[in-house]
């Protein structure tokens, strides 16, 4: 086996996904490169910064960087790496079905750099029997690199503390390749299961669709509870209190983000369509924006009055706004209300105004992301209306 200039080079290797992990590999003293096709992304964070909110992440990246970590955005470092990282987006079409085309192109592109001594992880959400096919592109074109699929199961934001505390899932087609990425996630974490590559890929999507199904179960009691005239928080801590198997019960809230509706429906499409528990999740949460705007129409002259939003990332203490419901909710108002006006300290959006402006113009107010600098605003309950899904101020969820 060749000497490797690094131990890992991660594809796609900064954004959210994969930063954090090359972060963490470079802290337990392992060679990375982070390979990525982002000019603006790769300057930023060759300066020691991070592009993206993560707690703890930029002064790990200060410490690492040029030591063990580096920022590369010339593809023959792929060649110099032993083990190969990919975290590009997962491959669906504009409908949401799987689209094994994207990965198919990515790797030819790049089969010329490879050879029977790397090793390639997969680390993006797929669509089940993906890391069979790539294993069968590579062995059509008489190559032995082996193949793995070892899944992320981070949430944003956290991902430095749980790469670390969290079991990883690690799956490959031999012994051999197995030992070896479990040897390499055990370099970060105590904990590794194992899995064959399909159980592992279904493993990942389950994980996801679990959490968007126990959102639309919160979502559609709070929807029955606020119809029916009753604040659906007060019988949520009602029955969660010292009440241990309502405990996953989640509070309700916008179920949004790059990950959980998008697996859903990947979920889906492997089940031919019949998926009809994600289906009826994804109408609960998709339609929580449209439920929204249709009770404050039942209340108010809403066409008279100004709407301002409050956060437009898809959580709260993010900067992160893809699949962001709080943008579908402003495209409701904007056909429905007077004015909308939208405010997030952290979201990169020229749209968006200062916090004090919409809370001076608005006359009533929609939290769409629970930022936690929120609970120091100056906010009137007394002279406007307020609606909080989330009971993120502790008032109950009717409005």
């Amino acid at each position: 086996m060749k000497d490797q200039a690094y131990d890992v080079c991660i594809v796609g290797g900064l954004g959210h996904v994969g930063l954090p992990l090359g972060i963490t590999f470079a802290e337990r003293g392992r060679r990375v490169v982070l390979f990525d096709i982002d000019r603006d992304a790769a300057e930023t964070i060759s300066g020691g910064k991070m592009p993206f909110m993560e707690k703890g992440a930029e002064e790990i990246l200060k410490k690492v960087l040029g030591n063990n970590l580096y920022v590369s955005t010339d593809r023959s470092v792929i060649r110099e790496s032993r083990f190969i990282v990919v975290v590009i987006g997962t491959p669906v079409d504009e409908h949401l079905n799987p689209e094994f085309t994207m990965f198919k192109r990515f790797f030819a592109g790049i089969m010329e750099l490879m050879d029977d001594d790397q090793h390639i992880i997969l680390r993006s959400t797929v669509y089940p029997g993906t890391t069979e096919k790539v294993k069968d592109l590579f062995t059509a074109a008489g190559k032995r690199t082996r193949v793995s699929f070892c899944p992320e199961r981070i949430a944003e934001g956290k991902a430095i503390e749980e790469l670390k505390s969290l079991p990883q899932i690690v799956s490959s087609f031999d012994e051999a390749s197995l030992q070896e990425v479990r040897e390499l996630f055990l370099s970060i974490t105590d904990d590794v299961v194992c899995l064959e590559p399909r159980e592992a890929e279904l493993a990942k999507l389950f994980t996801n669709v679990w959490r968007y199904i126990q959102f639309a179960i919160a979502n559609q009691f709070y929807q029955i509870a606020t119809t029916g005239g009753l604040d659906f928080y007060r019988i949520y801590e009602a029955i969660t209190h010292e009440y241990p198997r309502a405990k996953g019960l989640p509070g309700a809230g916008f179920a949004a983000g790059p990950c959980l509706f998008k697996d859903t429906m990947q979920l889906a499409a492997f089940n031919n369509n019949t998926f009809f528990l994600g289906h009826s999740a994804m109408l609960v949460n998709e339609g929580l924006p449209n439920f929204i705007v249709q009770r404050l129409k039942e209340q108010y002259p809403l066409r008279e009055k100004t709407v301002g939003i409050l956060g437009m990332a898809f959580k709260g203490d993010s900067d992160d706004a893809r699949e962001s419901l709080s943008y579908k909710l402003k495209k409701i108002l904007e056909i429905e209300a007077k004015n909308v006006l939208c405010t997030d300290p952290y979201v990169k959006d020229s749209t968006l105004l200062p916090l004090t402006e919409v809370l001076d113009r608005s006359e009533i107010l929609i939290l769409g992301a629970p930022h936690s600098l929120y609970n120091t605003a100056a906010l009137d309950f007394s002279s406007r209306t307020i609606v909080d899904i989330w009971n993120f101020f502790g008032k109950g969820g009717q409005f």
